[in-house]
């Protein structure tokens, strides 16, 4: 069974020049799309990842990149909205270009769709309120 998971890799400084990433597609046969990153040598590396592949494959890539010292978060866990100042204004809706972030017709208010985000960091920028954050 084929999974898609969306992950954050935060990757110690003695790691950003190795081919951990090669090692994802190489060896376990994982499928990768690079949806945010910022690696620069002798500083920690941060890589936001959509990871495709077969169950099993999965497991063990994860668990080969905890191995080797690569710190794993899910990327939900990153994007928050803060609920006491959103006013649901709707204007984070518009720019949005995944639609996490999307106008519920009969409440007339903005969910956030956490499943659809890529951490484009656009709808914090948008903000009026500053209600959109962003923790790496």
């Amino acid at each position: 069974m084929a999974i898609s998971r969306r992950v954050v890799l935060h990757f110690p400084p003695r790691l950003v020049d190795q081919p951990i990433i090669y090692q994802l597609v190489k060896e376990h046969n994982l499928v990768l799309n690079i949806l945010k990153a910022s690696v620069t040598p002798n500083e920690e590396g941060l890589l936001i990842l959509e990871l495709s592949g077969a169950q099993k494959d999965y497991d063990q890539g994860i668990r080969y990149l905890q191995e080797v010292g690569v710190r794993i978060q899910s990327l939900g866990q990153n994007i928050v909205r803060n609920e006491t100042r959103c006013t649901h204004c709707g204007a984070c809706i518009a720019i949005c270009p995944t639609g996490a972030l999307a106008l519920d017709p009969k409440t007339r208010l903005v969910n956030f769709l956490e499943d659809r985000c890529t951490a484009c960091e656009i709808c914090v920028l948008a903000c009026p309120p500053r209600a959109m954050e962003v923790h790496f």
